[in-house]
């Protein structure tokens, strides 16, 4: 008995021993798990929160509350330099009509500040966000020209600050802006643009601040994915110069200037090639018979309100400048030349219907003449004139015949000897001939007259064409 007693007391020392050793594991187990939901590691020992720790509170580290950060570094000294880069993330868009671009860009600052100075046996810099930035000093750079602009701040915001245990200091934020370009449309669609972005510092100047590009050129990088749908980026690079300003005085200012061409592809599709083809609709009526008016006045007045409508949507989307752009020069060509061509049809219908008039008048007098000669061929006398007379062809008698039968009497003249009957056929047959000469010419006359209207439409035909090419090779050789 004694001996069963002993085994069983030892085995529930052993079994109390495992269940505590259970139960440790278990506590170290579930501190390892939370440390790790916390951002530490899983390993075997429990992570310590050093931040507990009062002498590492950030406020205590980097004195904080030791200075008056409401004034800058080196306070009546020298002017502190501050060093800039920006990265471009992406150029958002380009608005000719409100003339200015946005874009999205990563700003860095790099400066000194030994106030923020702190012991350190590693010399690894300490990072923080935001809340840190509004309880020290920070450069007051604004984007000049700018209309409107944001720090982005999703899901918080993108603000982070840096400092190294020297006490230089990198603050980083992301921003959009959306700054005026000034933007000249005299070779419009087929122009380049140079836009620019400037930061300045709005309170120092150039003897309290000093504003420099940190890498030189090296300073402005971008992203290769960056593209515009209508414009080419020919290039990016940094500039630096003074600005002042004559009641607070000389400041440092920045600049990043881009270039960008303008995509022309677009336009050829949706405006020099319908005006193109346009004008060479308005041709079309040359060889349209001029007696089918219905069809070339309509085709005209067609061509014309498609080219007004061209016109208009062009200038809708652009800023209502006090200038003639190069695809004004070319739209408002094409119109007059599809105006003319109207025009022409206007000038050949015209001429063509006093053509017609002309000829009607014609036709009458000349079936009034050969009547009246007909009646003259059937007289059967010479009403009693004694001597030879000469009858006109519109039936009357010269004036010395009509003098010398004043007083004679209608009585039956005696018969005229064989040579005046032969006299008086005689002048007959020549005033015959005048007339049918007469005639003759006058036909003459309306057929050239004929022919000129139909020189009109057929000179058209080379001379609109012919001047429309020569216009499009003066154009594209200036404006390409």
């Amino acid at each position: 008995m004694p001996y069963i007693k002993f085994l069983f007391l030892l085995f529930c020392l052993i079994l109390i021993g495992e269940c505590r050793k259970h139960k440790s594991r278990k506590r170290r187990w579930s501190g390892a798990v939370e440390s790790y939901k916390h951002g530490a590691p899983l390993t075997g020992k429990r992570m310590v929160d050093n931040t507990k720790s009062r002498k590492l509170k950030t406020d205590n580290l980097l004195r904080v509350d030791d200075h008056d950060f409401t004034m800058r570094p080196a306070f009546a000294g020298p002017a502190v330099p501050v060093g800039v880069d920006v990265q471009v993330e992406s150029l958002d868009s380009i608005s000719e009509v409100d003339m200015d671009f946005t874009m999205t860009l990563y700003l860095r600052h790099y400066w000194k500040d030994e106030r923020l100075s702190f012991p350190s046996t590693t010399n690894k810099s300490m990072t923080f966000d935001g809340r840190l930035v509004k309880k020290i000093w920070v450069p007051d750079v604004f984007f000049v020209h700018s209309k409107r602009s944001f720090i982005h701040d999703t899901t918080t915001e993108n603000i982070m600050l840096r400092v190294f245990p020297d006490g230089h200091v990198l603050y980083s934020l992301r921003v959009t802006v959306t700054a005026a370009c000034n933007m000249d449309f005299s070779r419009f669609p087929l122009d380049s643009q140079t836009c620019t972005l400037e930061l300045e510092s709005y309170a120092y100047t150039d003897e309290d601040l000093m504003l420099y590009w940190k890498s030189g050129d090296e300073s402005l990088s971008t992203d290769d994915r960056i593209s515009l749908s209508q414009f080419l980026i020919q290039k990016f690079h940094t500039t630096s110069r003074l600005a002042f300003y004559s009641s607070t005085g000389w400041y440092n200012r920045l600049y990043i200037n881009f270039t960008l061409r303008r995509h022309i592809f677009f336009f050829l599709l949706q405006t020099y090639f319908p005006a193109t083809l346009m004008v060479m609709l308005s041709w079309v009526s040359f060889w349209i018979d001029r007696r089918a008016v219905p069809a070339r006045v309509s085709l005209g007045i067609t061509t014309v309100l498609t080219m007004s409508t061209i016109i208009t949507g062009v200038n809708a989307s652009m800023p209502r400048v006090s200038y003639i752009k190069a695809v004004d020069i070319y739209l408002w060509v094409s119109f007059v030349f599809v105006f003319l061509s109207v025009l022409e049809y206007a000038a050949v219908n015209y001429l063509t219907t006093l053509r017609d008039g002309k000829d009607r008048k014609l036709k009458e007098k000349a079936r009034e003449q050969s009547l009246g000669l007909a009646r003259e061929q059937s007289l059967p006398c010479t009403c009693g004139m004694s001597h030879t007379g000469t009858m006109m062809a519109d039936g009357t008698y010269s004036e010395s015949d009509t003098n010398s039968l004043a007083g004679y009497t209608r009585a039956p003249a005696p018969e005229d000897p064989p040579e005046k009957q032969e006299r008086i056929v005689v002048h007959i047959s020549l005033d015959n001939e005048s007339a049918a000469a007469t005639k003759k010419k006058t036909g003459f006359r309306s057929f050239s007259f004929m022919q000129n209207t139909h020189a009109i439409d057929t000179y058209s035909r080379m001379i609109f064409p012919g001047s429309y090419i020569i216009f499009n090779l003066i154009y594209w050789s200036v404006y390409c």
